[in-house]
């Protein structure tokens, strides 16, 4: 069997813009539901919901037949769990809050085997299809895309040497704590969160990385778009749900 290949990792390298959803949701069920929309990515996200390992790659599974690539946000900078992502199939991962050339330079190091870094061996994972992948260890570098979270004011001034880390594949701009962190918290449309923002794309891009975001708010999401972002999440599968549910609620009462 050989190696997967990484669409998502060239899609990035070649420029092409893709569109992507957010998975807060735990669930084998709701991942393959939210495959099956035609996004071109999905994150999984366990910084800030419940779902743990076995959900993850139950969710990853449950979308494998489709060709959403399935990205996955780890809590933490934390080698160990990286490493268990990684071993579960994970190919694309992003790091969040990392604020400086170091702190890249360790998640680089976290997802390579040695002697390039420091990711564990194991033989029977369900990344190298339990052994079946000729070459796994030496390999697997090639196909997995490492994207790093810039969410703070201190971070922003570091883009020009976080991008110049070999092994970061894309950096990834968060509003909302990138707004409390300018004194904005709840506020990532304020004027100047936007313009922070506007800024980090157009240096992101001058630095010769894609850029990507998250927002809920499009007039945000619209100018970092027409900005040049390259990977662009457009919403958060929790947020379409009550969204949707409390507009048809309101509907609906309004009419008892």
């Amino acid at each position: 069997m050989d190696l997967p290949p990484n669409p998502f990792k060239a899609a990035l390298r070649e420029g092409r813009r893709q569109i992507g959803i957010w998975c807060s949701i735990p669930g084998a069920g709701v991942a393959e539901a939210v495959a099956s929309c035609g996004f071109d990515w999905m994150l999984i996200d366990t910084e800030h919901t419940v779902t743990d390992l076995p959900t993850v790659q139950a969710m990853m599974q449950a979308a494998a037949p489709y060709p959403t690539h399935v990205i996955v946000r780890p809590g933490w900078n934390d080698a160990v769990e990286i490493k268990r992502l990684l071993d579960a199939g994970a190919q694309s991962l992003l790091i969040p809050y990392v604020q400086s050339a170091g702190e890249a330079a360790q998640a680089v190091a976290a997802v390579r085997y040695p002697p390039q870094g420091i990711r564990g061996v194991a033989g029977l994972t369900r990344a190298n299809r339990f052994g079946l992948v000729k070459d796994y260890a030496t390999r697997a570098n090639a196909e997995i895309c490492l994207l790093v979270q810039v969410e703070t004011a201190a971070s922003l001034t570091q883009i020009e040497a976080i991008a110049g880390v070999d092994g970061v594949d894309g950096i990834f701009i968060g509003p909302a704590d990138l707004a409390a962190s300018m004194g904005h918290p709840g506020d990532p449309g304020h004027p100047r969160v936007k313009a922070a923002v506007l800024d980090a794309i157009a240096r992101i891009r001058a630095a010769g990385k894609p850029a990507g975001i998250l927002s809920l708010d499009k007039g945000l999401l619209d100018d970092a778009f027409a900005a040049g972002t390259t990977f662009t999440a457009v919403d958060i599968d929790m947020s379409i749900l009550v969204r949707t549910a409390r507009a048809m609620a309101a509907d609906w009462k309004s009419r008892a």
